[in-house]
């Protein structure tokens, strides 16, 4: 059996995120189905309703929105049956184009949080594993890089700890991406493949990593929306000081998902030259485009 790697990108449009990132979680083929059925009950449970009903998908920067969370805090907490009838009006209302109440804006605060912590929970129930690459949203491509159809450095050390993983699992991986621009989509894949096939690194590391990604739209792929909500939160509630990574965080973001994040992100070892290192799921490149 194989793993999976659902990836996401968060940050890319360098406006208004910390940084850029993209990574994802892994989870195993015989964890798939189990966690997409309990993401469908924990859905149901959380707001009552399923969100597609109403045109809306769970992305990370809706979850975790500061007006949600704070929503959330305005009202004591409601009791189960409550918050679930008062989304479904907050919901119908918005389909309307009706201005909900505060006691419907508190139900449904509340339940963007509940759903963010319980998305957290049942990966790390389901033994998921979080990677990421972080870079500084101020980088820019210097105007004489000549690697350009390439992969960038820090996409290159996301994949090899993704490598190091299956390779401590000894299992195949597979790599999902969410879809985005055609174009960017396309430019992507063929740096993967002359990462992959022509460099020695990438051609022995695609002894591990099936080496063609699958693209698919996150609002048909549940694990997607997963790594979405992961990679958000790495944005906004993830730093490494002692390496640099120190740019404005959310403390609310922090507070709530820190401990989760630190469950999930990948911890191994690595390999180089005949030497063994410690190495983690999530890594900050202060320059991608610097020579290692």
């Amino acid at each position: 059996m194989s793993w999976l790697l659902f990836m996401d990108e968060s940050g890319h449009d360098h406006r208004n995120m910390p940084y850029e990132v993209r990574g994802g979680i892994a989870l195993h083929a015989a964890k798939l189905w189990p966690f997409i059925q309990s993401w469908r009950r924990l859905e149901l449970d959380v707001f009552g309703a399923e969100l597609a009903q109403y045109k809306k998908e769970i992305k990370g920067c809706k979850l975790m929105d500061k007006d949600r969370l704070k929503w959330a805090r305005q009202g004591s907490l409601m009791p189960d049956e409550e918050r679930r009838r008062l989304c479904r009006v907050f919901f119908t209302k918005g389909l309307e184009g009706n201005r909900p109440c505060r006691d419907e804006f508190t139900a449904y605060g509340q339940a963007c949080r509940g759903m963010a912590e319980g998305v957290f929970d049942l990966l790390c129930n389901h033994d998921a594993r979080l990677f990421a690459s972080v870079v500084p949203r101020t980088i820019e491509r210097p105007f004489d890089f000549t690697y350009e159809n390439y992969l960038r450095k820090d996409h290159v050390f996301l994949f090899e700890r993704y490598f190091y993983f299956l390779e401590e699992k000894k299992e195949d991986g597979l790599v999902v991406m969410d879809e985005s621009d055609q174009n960017e989509d396309t430019r992507f894949v063929r740096r993967l493949h002359n990462y992959f096939q022509r460099t020695a690194t990438g051609r022995y590391r695609s002894t591990r990593i099936v080496p063609v990604p699958f693209f698919v739209a996150s609002d048909m792929a549940i694990p997607i929306q997963a790594a979405d909500l992961c990679i958000y939160c790495v944005n906004w509630g993830f730093r490494l000081p002692l390496l640099g990574m120190t740019a404005t965080e959310r403390l609310d973001v922090k507070d709530l998902t820190c401990a989760w994040i630190a469950k999930l992100q990948y911890h191994g070892e690595g390999y180089k030259d005949g030497q063994t290192f410690k190495t983690h799921g999530i890594v900050y490149v202060p320059d991608p485009y610097e020579s290692r």
